[in-house]
């Protein structure tokens, strides 16, 4: 027998060269996609997924939209304050009538056509709720009276004249609707601000229910792959026969168990991700993981602290205090209601009527107006009198509620204290808990595998093993969320020693 080494045609040599480089280039595509898809799915962090929230959330939002529609009302009411310029014009009109002259006792048909036009410059006067108007009334006018002298038939005329219109003995109605609008206009961006902590709130918590949902995929995922490799170490013992076959049906049934677990699981992150997508304002469709770091970092309180920037900030407490205001505000319109009450009215200009247009002045006549009314109610049964009471009601309700309030936030800033110390003492056992169900599952794990425990006794150390990972997980993220309470109910935030409401606003408060 030769041994040699075996040639090949240069034709060959270039055949398999080609078919190397094709297996390689499939392998790095191969390889490409793979990294392709790993980066296809999205990380978000804690942070990303409230910036994301923040300009997508639908209730972010709706709260802007009624930021927006505040805004403009004031902006509008301000407007109004203003000069307002109008002209009216009235290009063309033409009226024929036939009357009777009581006077003559005879019929009279009268024909006129009329071109006029009305410049009106209007000033509201915000201090006495007044209105100051400058008019100018500019025509040319063609009449024709079947039984009149008509003199001059055609005429040109102007009326200029200044007017007052005064309100007396009353309320001042456009600082009431202005200073309601600066309420209301506070009142939505106070609602802005507690709408972006209650979506901090509620985007951690569904950030860290889709982490623990991924957590116990991950445990289930373990726990599958425990009892996978204790049904094979089962099912060889059974073969061996050194175990009895009614092992390795309990091994089948927990294999079967754990299988059913780890679905479970994946439906349960599956639908916490599609939940947390909704909220934020992702798209359903994208893929996403979210990733944190919940190692517990201890935080120090001082809960007097607490109360005291949240009785001094709380922006509630602000919103029950514009909630008292209006309705004082509401108690005034209410004592209007069938009030005793003045209009004054005055006019003085000048009126100008001539054949030719520059002449129009040549004998002008004033035209001074006086006018003041009076609106004297006289009886009502009662029914101010009882409004006025109900309103008195509603005041003293929210006075109420503005009390109720401040110890609300007390009661729930010391009862978010209580929590945060507790979850302390929790993370410290569920600490413990974990090593030790670990270390119990690993000695227990090499006595199974010696024979000298059944895979029903084994599948109790790993289902509490599962129990207490979680439960370390979940009270890690309790902390966290607490903590996050606690800087929403006092508007102070203690990891990083700075309060949310600056200072000065505060000072300027008080």
């Amino acid at each position: 027998m030769k041994f040699g080494i075996k040639k090949y045609k240069p034709q060959t040599i270039t055949i398999m060269l080609l078919k190397k480089l094709i297996k390689r280039g499939l392998l790095v595509f191969i390889f490409c996609q793979l990294l392709l898809s790993a980066n296809a799915q999205q990380i978000i962090t804690l942070e990303s997924a409230l910036e994301i929230a923040r300009n997508n959330s639908p209730d972010i939002r709706r709260s802007l939209l009624n930021l927006k529609n505040s805004e403009e009302s004031l902006k509008a009411q301000n407007a109004a304050l203003k000069s307002n310029f109008s002209l009216n014009l009235t290009p063309l009109s033409y009226d024929k009538t036939r009357s009777f002259d009581t006077f003559q006792s005879i019929w009279n048909t009268s024909e006129t056509t009329q071109s006029f036009g009305t410049l009106t410059v209007s000033q509201p006067f915000l201090p006495t709720d007044g209105t100051i108007s400058l008019n100018n009334r500019f025509g040319w006018q063609n009449s024709y009276s079947e039984n009149g002298r008509n003199l001059a038939p055609k005429t040109f005329s102007n009326n200029l004249y200044l007017s007052i219109a005064q309100p007396l003995f009353t309320y001042n109605r456009t600082k009431l609707s202005l200073k309601t609008l600066e309420l209301n206009l506070e009142n939505a961006q106070l609602n802005y601000s507690m709408q972006k902590l209650n979506l901090e709130m509620q985007v951690t918590q569904l950030f860290y229910n889709v982490y623990l949902a991924q957590m116990s995929l991950n445990i289930a995922q373990d726990e599958f792959t425990n009892t996978q490799k204790s049904y094979e170490i089962t099912q060889n013992k059974v073969t061996a026969g050194i175990a009895a076959k009614e092992e390795l049906y309990q091994a089948e049934l927990n294999f079967a168990t754990a299988k059913s677990t780890l679905e479970n699981a994946q439906v349960t992150l599956d639908n916490n991700k599609d939940q947390f997508k909704q909220y934020i304002g992702m798209d359903i469709m994208e893929e996403m993981t979210v990733m944190t770091d919940v190692a517990f970092n201890p935080v120090n309180v001082d809960v007097k602290k607490a109360i005291e920037y949240g009785l001094n900030s709380r922006m509630e407490l602000r919103q029950r205090q514009i909630d008292v205001t209006n309705a004082q505000f509401q108690l005034i319109r209410t004592n209007s209601l069938n009030e005793f009450r003045g209009d004054l009215n005055l006019s003085i200009g000048i009126i100008g009527v001539n054949e030719t247009l520059p002449d129009i002045y040549k004998n002008p006549t004033n035209n001074p107006r006086v006018s003041v009314s009076f609106n004297v109610p006289l009886w009502d049964w009662g029914e101010k009198k009882a409004r006025i009471k109900a309103q008195e009601a509603v005041i003293e309700t929210q006075e109420i509620n503005q009390s109720e309030q401040k110890k609300q936030i007390t009661v729930d800033i010391r009862k978010v204290y209580r929590s945060l110390q507790n979850q302390t003492n929790q993370i410290e056992i569920a600490a413990q808990n974990e090593k030790n169900a670990q270390l119990t599952y690993e000695i227990n794990l090499e006595r199974y595998a010696n024979g000298d425990l059944t895979s029903m006794d084994m599948n109790l150390f790993q289902t509490q093993l599962s129990q207490k990972k979680m439960s370390y997980a979940q009270a890690l993220i309790n902390y966290k969320v607490e903590l996050l309470n606690l800087k929403i109910q006092s508007l102070y935030d203690f990891e990083k020693n700075e309060a949310i409401v600056p200072e000065y606003l505060i000072r300027k408060k008080k």
